[in-house]
């Protein structure tokens, strides 16, 4: 059986153009380099090297199967990486479950930032329900999550605000809202409501947070968006999965004439006690919570 040892002189010979070069890189004699050539060609019951002429030229076996040798190099350097980084107590897996209709633009210079110090982790983006967040960290599914906030979360979980949402009202383009320049209460009411689950109050059903007494609920955000464009009614929805719709024409913005600013919803990061967060975990929400505020417009990475 070959050892990593054969494969490194094979490769540094093909790439130094001679033995004696990758005897000096690797810090042996060049008879101890000739010897580990040899035994891989043995092992391998090929010849590698074309040895006749002043340097060893490759052979056409040395040429297709040099790429396959670098390959083990490689595996065998990913290996004991992933196995220090073990040994430190860095897991190997996160997933982290972010709401749908939470826009991950806020995130990007993070998870590059993660790329790099945690190269051998693998990080699980899923973009569930607001109603199965829950089930999903406490079964482990998920370690962190990010949810618009509620009222109250369940015993044993605990949260911590990282940001906003921004939701804009809007309604199908050919809906009678559409054509009007200012939308009143008086004029909302008499429309149906469409409203996402994942709104805190939809959860708890309280019409005091809704403007029209008819109301539907739908399970997403992405089923709330085809109900609007259909011309079921109107609804306020994340502005990170309405953009394009907004462009396109499908939706058209409504312009609520008894507010001006923004709808604001908070973002929260939330985490089980039952299950220990590992230190790349840890380290991802030290950074969601180090996110300032204004990285949460639409379209702005986080520094």
């Amino acid at each position: 059986m070959p050892n990593i040892e054969n494969f490194r002189a094979f490769v540094l010979a093909a790439d130094l153009g001679s033995f004696s070069a990758a005897a000096r890189q690797m810090g042996k004699a060049q008879s101890a380099v000739s010897t580990a050539i040899a035994n891989l060609e043995i092992d391998a019951d090929v010849q590698l090297f074309d040895r006749s002429g002043r340097n060893p030229v490759l052979t056409e076996a040395g040429s297709a199967l040099l790429p396959n040798a670098r390959g083990i190099l490689l595996g065998n350097q990913e290996f004991l990486a992933r196995a220090t980084s073990m040994s430190q107590g860095v897991e190997g897996h996160l997933c982290v479950a972010v709401e749908q209709g939470i826009s991950i633009n806020p995130l990007l210079n993070l998870l590059h930032d993660f790329s790099s110090t945690f190269a051998h982790v693998s990080l699980e983006i899923i973009t569930p329900d607001p109603t199965d967040m829950a089930p999903l960290l406490k079964r482990g599914r998920a370690e962190l999550g990010l949810m618009i906030e509620q009222e109250s979360y369940p015993t044993g979980f605990r949260f911590r605000g990282v940001g906003y949402s921004r939701t804009v009202p809007v309604a199908g383009r050919d809906h009678p809202l559409a054509n009007l320049q200012q939308a009143r209460h008086a004029d909302l009411r008499q429309y149906r409501e469409l409203v996402p689950r994942s709104r805190p109050s939809a959860a708890t059903g309280r019409p005091a947070h809704r403007k029209s007494p008819s109301v539907w609920y739908a399970e997403s955000p992405m089923l709330a968006i085809e109900l609007v464009v259909q011309g079921f009614g109107w609804s306020e929805l994340p502005y990170s999965i309405i953009a394009d719709r907004l462009k396109t024409g499908d939706l058209a913005q409504l312009n609520y004439a008894f507010q001006q600013s923004d709808i604001l919803y908070g973002v929260d990061a939330v985490w089980t006690e039952q299950r220990a967060i590992g230190v790349a975990g840890q380290w991802m929400l030290n950074r969601l919570l180090e996110l300032p505020q204004d990285v949460w417009r639409e379209g702005e990475p986080a520094p």
